[in-house]
């Protein structure tokens, strides 16, 4: 069953879907009345739809069935520092497969280039574009952050666990497993390839980041940012798998 993205604001009968989804269903999948398709609104409500008219430019659908999907537990958030486009497609598409909770991009010191003040439109399509494919009913906060480090310290606060990706030669503590298993949400903030500034890595330790190592190794900006969400994502299942099985 195709799946297809129909934003939360839209998200009501007559369920109606336009623009570039409604093209691709009637135009380039040429589906007709009667068949069903399956819509997500990315905050956690999926269903089963039936077309009940296909148009121009848009396609009616019927609601069959209505998901609430539970938000995930243990989350990642990434506070990632603005770096190369190519670098950002690949983490984007990632992020939605893995559950990332959040991506916030900030403006560093070594950042090859200026964030802009809001997330641009075709970094969301990217995103819709991962759920669809993942079917992942939950796509990750999307957000810029043009004031930098000290714009992400504030908004930290409402993590619990805060961790600083930091290559740095006093070797910081390995990562462990219990710094990701609990079901609480984490934050890793991480900084471009240019390195973080001492005033940045200041400003991350006195907002109650710890500084961690992932391994011996100076990994790329978006392979670090994959790694960190695979490990948040197995243990997200490692702890479903617990539960189902203790359940």
């Amino acid at each position: 069953m195709h799946t297809f993205y129909l934003e939360p604001a839209k998200w009501q009968a007559p369920f109606i879907i336009t623009g570039q989804e409604a093209n691709h269903m009637a135009k380039a999948l040429r589906l007709k009345a009667g068949e069903h398709v399956r819509l997500l609104d990315g905050q956690g409500l999926s269903g089963e739809f039936a077309i009940t008219a296909v148009g121009g430019s848009s396609v009616k659908l019927e609601q069959v069935t209505l998901e609430q999907h539970p938000k995930p537990e243990g989350r990642c958030f990434l506070a990632a520092a603005y770096t190369k486009a190519a670098r950002r497609s690949f983490m984007l598409e990632k992020s939605v497969e893995l559950e990332c909770g959040g991506i916030w991009f900030w403006q560093a010191e070594h950042s090859q280039a200026k964030v802009p003040a809001d997330a641009k439109t075709h970094w969301q399509e990217q995103l819709v574009a991962g759920a669809k494919q993942s079917n992942n009913p939950w796509i990750p906060e999307l957000r810029t952050m043009p004031d930098g480090a000290a714009e992400v310290c504030r908004e930290a606060q409402r993590f619990k666990r805060r961790f600083l990706l930091w290559e740095d030669a006093g070797a910081p503590d390995m990562l462990q497993f219990e710094d990701i298993y609990a079901s609480a949400d984490t934050l890793f903030a991480m900084g471009p390839e240019g390195g973080l500034s001492a005033n940045e890595v200041a400003a991350f330790k006195n907002a109650g980041f710890k500084p961690v190592s992932l391994g011996r190794r100076i990994l790329r900006w978006e392979t670090a940012a994959v790694f960190c969400l695979g490990l948040a994502w197995w243990a997200q299942e490692l702890r479903l798998a617990k539960t189902a099985v203790n359940g």
